[in-house]
């Protein structure tokens, strides 16, 4: 070994290494190389685990922010679907009194308490983000629209909305229920 290699300064370790071989010191100096070597890797491969594992762990917090957003959100999913056939079977009601009967002294307080609790409805479905998807006169979007059936048409454009059979609803971006529809078809 070339007197570059040997270790300088610390004169204990010079006088240890006086009477070793420099065969044995190369032999020593190049195993020790190899395992700082292998240190380093396995320091570089932990620096990447650790890397991997943080951003795993910042992934999955978002997620389950996301999830937590979206349980609050939409919550009242099931509750909601519950309440419309409440606010159609309101509606049919309100429907179904003809005009006459509206002026009728004895029912107007009744129908005017049946309208106010279906705008209370309609209130509450808006402060919740409940609303109604526009049908009539739009063409058909299979993605909010359910096509119940196909009526012959020459005043419209085949694939047009020409009737809502139930109303449907969103609740925030989501579909909470398709709206049942009748489609123009082209006429005969």
């Amino acid at each position: 070994m070339s007197e570059d290699k040997k270790p300088q300064g610390d004169p204990a370790v010079e006088a240890e290494l006086a009477g070793v071989p420099d065969e044995l010191l190369d032999q020593e100096t190049d195993r020790l190389g190899d395992a700082l070597d292998r240190l380093r890797d396995d320091l570089e491969a932990a620096r990447q685990e650790v890397l991997y594992a943080k951003a795993e762990t910042q992934n999955v917090r978002r997620r389950l922010e996301k999830d937590i957003a979206d349980a609050r959100t939409y919550a009242a999913t099931s509750f909601a679907r519950d309440i419309l056939s409440v606010s159609d079977n309101l509606s049919r009601a309100l429907d179904s009194i003809p005009s006459e009967l509206r002026e009728d002294d004895k029912l107007k307080n009744l129908v005017a308490g049946i309208e106010a609790t279906s705008r209370e409805i309609d209130k509450v479905f808006g402060l919740h983000g409940i609303s109604r998807i526009a049908a009539v006169g739009l063409p058909l979007d299979p993605n909010q629209h359910q096509a119940m059936l196909e009526v012959p048409s020459v005043d419209a454009e085949p694939g047009t909305v020409l009737q809502e059979l139930q109303a449907g609803y969103m609740i925030k971006d989501r579909l909470l229920r398709p709206a049942m529809v009748a489609v123009a078809k082209k006429g005969d």
